[in-house]
């Protein structure tokens, strides 16, 4: 600190008006203008009529229609662990982005310090001083510290979007688990009816077999088929303890035992979820969440040029303090005491090795790589919709087919079977009916759940699920 009266220096509020200017002047940015690229898409969905109407976003807990799988997907919001990283990321950066705006105002700290040192007559020189200080404020003339706040603050927004991502795919990803539990509670109960009924074939064909009624091969045949109905028992009861795993992790905590009762009647009884409006492709770039998220990463790769290009001008800074010195700590703050030092500085880049516009053409590729991946992204959720959309068109006749399909086998085995008690076919004609009636009745089962999956895989692809 020093003595104002040993200054050849404006008076404090001269100071203050010259910080005030270099405020003002500062702020020119380098930053390009952003603009959003073209979105790659067309004008309407594949095999879309004409005239669609834009569709606004439906809330998760409006489409889902059962109770039981609204608590559910209530309970993985709140517990899920991937959606809390998401959620904390999002504070994280956040923190990021206030760091950067602090960076456009000084720092005002409370110093002070003692010296004391021999002097050159003998004796020894004491200093002591207290005041503020603002350490080096470098002053954004030409924008770099403004670019890299905007730059942070897109990257905020793209954590929020990510953190609705997030939660779409969890809302998708337990509606889609449930959905396979519930069709292997359907499976499970449907073997479980085969096998019983197999047993009592092979029983009555053994008891055939061993009276003379029946041949070896009748006998080794319905054998294989009740196997085989075993087999599939394990598969379907171990690929039920899988779903109820992942489902235990979706939903982050064990889950409800009310939740989790084998319910395969309400498969094909109650509507799961409401229809979802397509509207038009366009709409995407508001209502996906990962669109929005991409877009965001290219705002800040954009925001980096600028202060890439400030870099090449000079970095103004200014350092300043007031308050008292006096050689003596009974002398500080009496009148005299009191001064002031401004010290301002400016560095130009002369020579760097070219670090500076390795720095630019960095930032330049960055934002040519946002550009290609936010394009990449609107490609991405057009196609997810189409596939949504060929599925919602076709897996109804499907289903349809394959229901005509089981009640012409439920009705061909059980015109094999009196055929067969009737002496009029041979047992072979039953085994391949029954066992053509298993297989069909697991095929519509898994189309069934195919097409209820569909409809949550159009609702993800139409960007839903992240409204609260």
């Amino acid at each position: 600190m020093t003595d104002n009266k040993n200054l050849n220096l404006p008076r404090p509020l001269g100071a203050w008006a010259m910080l005030v200017a270099a405020a003002v002047l500062a702020g020119c940015s380098m930053m390009p203008v952003y603009e959003r690229p073209a979105a790659p898409l067309p004008a309407d969905w594949p095999g879309a009529a004409d005239g669609a109407a834009p569709a606004s976003p439906l809330a998760w807990a409006d489409f889902v229609a059962d109770v039981r799988l609204r608590e559910l997907v209530a309970l993985a919001l709140q517990n899920n662990r991937d959606l809390r990283v998401a959620t904390l990321n999002i504070e994280q950066v956040r923190a990021q982005y206030q760091i950067r705006q602090a960076d456009q105002l000084p720092n005002l700290n409370l110093a002070a310090s003692g010296n004391r040192q021999p002097a050159s007559g003998g004796g020894i020189n004491s200093s002591y001083q207290v005041g503020l200080a603002m350490s080096s404020w470098e002053i954004d003339f030409f924008g770099r510290i403004a670019s890299l706040k905007e730059a942070a603050l897109a990257q905020y927004l793209a954590s929020e979007a990510a953190r609705d991502a997030a939660q779409t795919s969890l809302v998708a990803a337990v509606a889609s688990t449930w959905l396979s539990l519930q069709a292997n509670d359907e499976l499970l109960g449907l073997t479980q009816r085969t096998l019983a009924t197999r047993r009592d074939s092979l029983r009555l064909t053994r008891l055939r077999f061993d009276n003379g009624a029946a041949s070896a091969l009748d006998l080794r045949q319905a054998e294989s088929l009740t196997a085989a109905a075993e087999a599939a028992l394990a598969q379907q009861t171990r690929q039920r303890a899988l779903d109820l795993n992942a489902l235990t992790l979706l939903a982050g905590q064990a889950l409800p035992v009310a939740l989790v009762a084998a319910a395969a009647g309400d498969v094909t009884t109650q509507p799961l979820f409401r229809s979802v409006p397509a509207g038009l492709p366009s709409d995407l770039l508001t209502r996906r969440a990962d669109i929005r998220q991409a877009e965001q990463q290219l705002v800040a790769a954009n925001a980096s040029i600028g202060a890439a290009r400030a870099a090449f001008f000079p970095r103004i800074a200014l350092t300043a303090s007031v308050g008292t010195v006096s050689g003596d700590l009974s002398g500080l703050f009496k009148d005299g005491s009191w001064g002031f030092t401004l010290s301002p500085q400016a560095l130009l880049p002369i020579f760097d090795a070219g670090r500076n516009q390795a720095g630019l053409e960095g930032a330049q590729a960055a934002r040519a790589v946002a550009v290609a991946q936010y394009e990449k992204a609107i490609q991405s959720a057009f196609r997810e919709v189409a596939d949504a959309l060929a599925g919602r068109a076709t897996l109804g006749e499907q289903l349809r087919a394959q229901q005509a399909q089981a009640h012409a086998e439920a009705e061909r085995f059980r015109l094999a079977e009196l055929r067969y008690r009737n002496g009029v076919s041979s047992f072979l004609d039953v085994l391949d009916a029954q066992r053509s009636l298993f297989a069909t009745q697991q095929g519509l089962t898994q189309t069934r759940l195919a097409q209820q999956q569909n409809q949550v895989a159009l609702y993800k692809a139409l960007g839903g699920g992240w409204s609260d």
